[in-house]
């Protein structure tokens, strides 16, 4: 006869609380019950790693793999050993795709349908996750994965980078166990005007002399990896590295640029046939596919590069050996990281994705820029604006410098096609993309590895959750998760012959529209924003006409009905409406951000303030700028204020008994400087602001309570867009230097203790309400 033995229970009184769910035994003594654990999130036995490598405005044909002449070993070799998608697309701008890629959801619905900076109060354009919506580390974490992101994250609105502020879609909050690197959609190599380490900003002001921030970031992933390895030696892990590289202001290591000098002299029409030619003999298009033309429409249009002055190909020539450079590096940061998952032996068990979040870029404009920023204020700016202020050539590619390359280099990028990121044609929206994967995707000897099937960059989630056997959530914060878009491509990379499922797909930004259908793709191009609900559709068979060069929207008009009427539908589905036919409309923000036009008393050795905080205090309008001493004599010296970097600012400081006031006009320098009064409590800068978009300063010392101006510079340009791009820092001249002289002699300069604070009070806004508006539409677009 089996004997039960019976098992003891627990003896938990009704009015007892706090054992609510807890799965052993509780009584009076702990020899009396029994302790239990919840279970923790295991990984399945032999789950592989993940690793994302997403860079930033790199063009579909900017890799080896992909047709350029740029040495890119480290991704060829990714390649070699797994597939390309000849044929994956993306959207047109930055934090879409990086809301798409991480989510699974389309855009729009991700509540991403333009750059994460605004908020103009519509579903589509949140700009901040929404509580409903998974992302693939908590997915993946749930599925017992340690995860880690580096890099860009440029999915939290710029209001709320800042202390005090929501962090709701701060990576550490969507899933990620530690994070470093950059919230904003741009960052100077050299200088970062600030970066986060999980929750809380870098405290740094200095930089060392070697920094560059592609590799900085490639230290911290390792170090993540190691660090994991040597506390765990079989959780599998997922990086998501995303680089700040490819984004303008480009900027490059001298070591890595003299590789590359030389090299593009022939110029961009030459260095586009030539990739193409690799890249039909590779297999990514067949032989009688047409190249696109060079783009001829106003505002986008590339010279021919014979037409071009020998200056101009000098110049232009730099440009390319910069950003050649730069993409050199990138895939060096990929050498080190499969180096040490060689070294740690798991490379052959990780999945390693390697694509772009859009296509290469026209920002540089027809003759590329210097000064980054400058040519990006936009809008009825005076006609003596400077877009390129005339550095020295010798300096493009350097700290010293911002610049960016003319688009006749951006359509060379998007080889073969027409158009640039931002726009809903090929040249926006399809990338290169990578993955390795040898444990699990082989190739049979007669694979080249390139598969043309349709995929879309929602697309991700699914396949990399299908290769890997896992499975996601159905809630999130006790909410039914948002359902996915993406479909699983995995079939495809594994049978060059399998047909992909993803059979449509929508596309929208800016106003410029795209809707794909089994090989059939209807397009327009944006021009007028009070025509925005009118479009001038195109239809291509990108079958056989991948970069769009022979228009059959005349010959077809049912189809281009249909497919115009599945576009509507699908914006429906996807909150893409409303279109904004106002500029204004579309970089609304909230009201509540008014308050950060307050006065503010900054005390000496605040950490800097927040680019977007520091800039509303200053931006189109007059500001007083009090500095407060304590017992100050002529051996007190050192900064008082700083605002921005290089790219431009201003800077207060004293040295030798004076005051100097130094103005950075986007890299062209203005100074003054006065001796300081005996007896002076305290230093006052004034701007005035002009409708012509200028400021006039006067600089007073304060002594005996009267006040007497001492210095003046007047007629300089506003400082607006994107710029100042550092934020304020009271006491140093903290991260970028604005005075690169003063940096060379003092360092960051710090004042002693006679500096006790310094208050901002800004005053009334001078310039047209219809100028800042078409100034704030291009920082907001190109601010990704």
């Amino acid at each position: 006869m089996e004997v039960v033995v019976p098992q003891p229970q627990s003896r938990v009184p009704d009015h007892a609380r706090g054992y609510e769910n807890f799965g052993g035994v509780i009584d009076r003594t702990s020899s009396a019950s029994q302790p239990w654990w919840p279970s923790q999130p295991t990984a399945p036995q032999g789950a592989p790693n993940i690793v994302v490598v997403l860079i930033d405005d790199m063009g579909y044909s900017d890799i080896s793999p992909f047709g350029a002449e740029i040495d890119t070993p480290h991704v060829a070799a990714l390649a070699e050993r797994g597939v390309r998608l000849s044929n994956y697309h993306t959207t047109p701008v930055c934090s879409p795709a990086r809301a798409a890629l991480l989510t699974g959801l389309n855009p729009h619905r991700a509540g991403y349908g333009s750059v994460a900076n605004s908020d103009p109060g519509f579903p589509g354009l949140r700009l901040e996750l929404a509580d409903d919506v998974l992302s693939l580390p908590e997915i993946l974490r749930d599925n017992g994965y340690a995860t880690y992101a580096v890099g860009k994250w440029h999915l939290v609105r710029d209001a709320n980078m800042g202390p005090g502020r929501s962090r709701d879609s701060w990576p550490v909050q969507r899933g990620f166990d530690s994070y470093y690197g950059s919230l904003e959609g741009l960052n100077s190599f050299f200088y970062p005007n600030q970066l986060l380490a999980d929750n809380s900003v870098v405290d740094v002001d200095e930089y060392p002399d070697d920094y560059y921030v592609t590799d900085d970031l490639t230290d911290r992933a390792i170090s993540q990896i190691t660090s994991l390895r040597a506390h765990d030696a079989d959780k599998p892990f997922f990086l998501y590295f995303a680089h700040i590289a490819m984004h303008g202001p480009h900027q490059v290591k001298e070591t890595d640029l003299e590789k590359y000098r030389g090299r593009y002299s022939q110029g961009w029409d030459a260095i586009r046939l030539n990739r193409f030619e690799r890249q039909i003999k590779s297999g990514l298009f067949d032989p009688d596919t047409p190249i696109a033309p060079r783009n001829t429409e106003p505002g986008y249009d590339a010279p021919p590069w014979d037409d071009l002055s020998e200056d101009e190909k000098r110049r232009f020539a730099r440009y390319q050996e910069v950003y050649a450079a730069m993409v050199d590096s990138v895939d060096q940061s990929v050498g080190r990281i499969v180096d040490t998952l060689t070294e740690l032996g798991e490379l052959d068990n990780t999945i390693i994705v390697f694509t772009s979040d859009n296509g290469g870029t026209a920002e540089g404009g027809p003759t590329g820029t210097r000064s980054y920023f400058s040519q990006f204020v936009h809008g009825p700016v005076p006609p003596d604006w400077e877009r390129d202020v005339p550095h020295d050539e010798e300096l493009i590619g350097s700290a010293a410098l911002g610049v960016h390359y003319p688009r006749g280099w951006g359509q060379a990028s998007n080889t073969p096609f027409r158009f640039y990121k931002g726009q809903t044609f090929a040249g926006g929206v399809r990338v290169p993309f990578v993955l390795s994967w040898p444990k699990g995707l082989t190739r049979s000897a007669d694979d080249n590895g390139v598969r043309r099937q349709y995929s879309y960059v929602t697309d991700i989630v699914p396949t990399l959750l299908d290769l890997a056997g896992l499975t996601a959530p159905t809630h999130r914060h006790g909410r039914p998760a948002q359902e996915r878009d993406g479909v699983s491509i995995a079939d495809v990379l594994r049978d060059p012959t399998a047909e992909s499922a993803h059979t449509e797909q929508y596309a929208e930004f800016g106003g410029h529209r795209g809707f794909y259908r089994d090989g059939w793709k209807l397009v327009s191009l944006h021009r007028d924003p009070a025509d925005v609900d009118n479009p001038t559709w195109e239809l291509y068979d990108v079958n056989t006409d991948p970069a769009e060069t022979d228009d059959l929207a005349a010959r077809h008009p049912e189809l281009v009905a249909e497919l115009a009427a599945a576009w509507d539908d699908a914006a429906w589905r996807n909150t893409v409406f409303p279109l904004y036919d106002s500029a204004a409309d579309q970089v609304r923000r909230r009201p509540d951000e008014e308050r950060f036009t307050d006065p503010v008393r900054i005390l000496a050795g605040t950490p800097p303030l927040e680019r977007y905080r520091s800039s509303k205090l200053i931006a189109y309008r007059d500001f007083d700028i009090e500095v407060e001493l304590a017992g100050w004599t002529d051996l007190d010296e050192g900064v008082l204020v700083a605002h921005g970097d290089q790219q431009g600012g201003y800077l207060l400081y004293v040295e030798a008994g004076s005051a100097h006031f130094v103005f950075n006009s986007y890299g062209r320098i203005s100074r003054v400087s006065a001796p300081i009064p005996a007896g002076t409590g305290g230093l006052a800068l004034r701007a005035v602001a002009t409708p012509q978009v200028r400021w006039d300063f006067t600089l007073e010392a304060s002594v005996d309570g009267s006040s007497e101006v001492i210095a003046k510079l007047d007629n300089q340009f506003q400082l607006i867009g994107m710029a100042p791009w550092t934020g304020i820092s009271v006491g140093a001249d903290a991260r970028g230097p604005v005075d690169a002289q003063l940096r060379s002699r003092r360092g960051v300069f710090r004042f002693g203790p006679a500096l006790r604070a310094v208050t901002y009070r800004p005053g009334a806004v001078r310039v047209p309400a219809a100028v800042r508006k078409e100034i704030e539409e291009s920082a907001e677009y190109h601010a990704d």
